[in-house]
Formats: structure tokens, C-alpha cells, sequence
């Protein structure tokens, strides 16, 4: 599936990162990827602001996934083992969900309140 690609920062950390903005692109998301480079990530831009769940099915590789607000700030941290079928969800309704090979956010020290930048986060003041 070919989908867009845009540069995210979180401080002075760059994410290159595809963005699943369809629902057949967010259904499919990471399923079947057996690697991710140490600085790629998917952003997951959903319909609606709603509780937002996420699972492993059919995604050998081990993710780390945040919850973010409209202006891109990280209000919840995750970490996801491959092929879990349990759910993972936003505790706050969220438009944005962000993945990340596991560990990503926890070695870089980000973590919740920290803001993710790029064209599709509302400016704040």
C-alpha cells in the first residue's frame, strides 16, 4: 500500500513516518512488516476523536504506541508484543495514534505531556 510519508519531531528527535488516514490503510497499518528502520513509524490519523484501540494481530514486530491530543502532545504510552491479540486503547478520545519500534519514546526519555510536531497538529498559542 503506498501512502503518504511526512517528517514528525518530538524535541529534536525525527520520525519518517507513513500516515494511514483511510480505513482499509489503518486496518492494514503495520500487519505483515517483520522490521521497521530505528526512525520509522506509522501515524494513524482516525475518523473521529473516540477511545482509540489497537491490537497486534498479524504484526511480528515488537511496537511502542502514544495516544495523541489534536495539538500532538503524547497524553499515553504503550508498549505492544508481536501478534498480542489483546487490546491496547487511548484512555483520553483521540484523533492521532502513533507507532514506533518498541522502546523508541523509553530511549529517547519522551514520554506523556511531550509534543509531537508536524503539519497535521493544530498550532497552539
Amino acid at each position: 500500500m503506498n501512502l503518504v510519508r511526512t517528517p514528525l519531531a518530538i524535541g529534536e528527535h525525527v520520525l519518517q513516518c507513513r500516515v494511514a488516514g483511510t480505513p482499509e490503510q489503518r486496518a492494514l497499518g503495520l500487519m505483515h512488516r517483520r522490521e521497521l528502520a530505528p526512525d520509522e513509524a506509522m501515524l494513524f490519523v482516525c475518523d473521529e476523536v473516540a477511545v482509540q484501540s489497537f491490537w497486534m494481530k498479524d504484526t511480528p514486530v515488537a511496537l511502542s504506541i502514544a495516544f495523541l491530543d489534536d495539538d500532538g502532545t503524547i497524553l499515553h504510552l504503550d508498549d505492544m508484543d508481536p501478534h498480542c491479540l489483546d487490546g491496547c486503547s487511548s484512555r483520553h478520545p483521540v484523533r492521532y495514534v502513533l507507532e514506533v519500534p518498541q522502546g523508541w519514546f523509553r530511549d529517547r526519555g519522551i514520554g506523556t505531556g511531550e509534543r509531537v510536531r508536524g503539519p497535521m497538529f493544530l498550532a497552539t498559542a
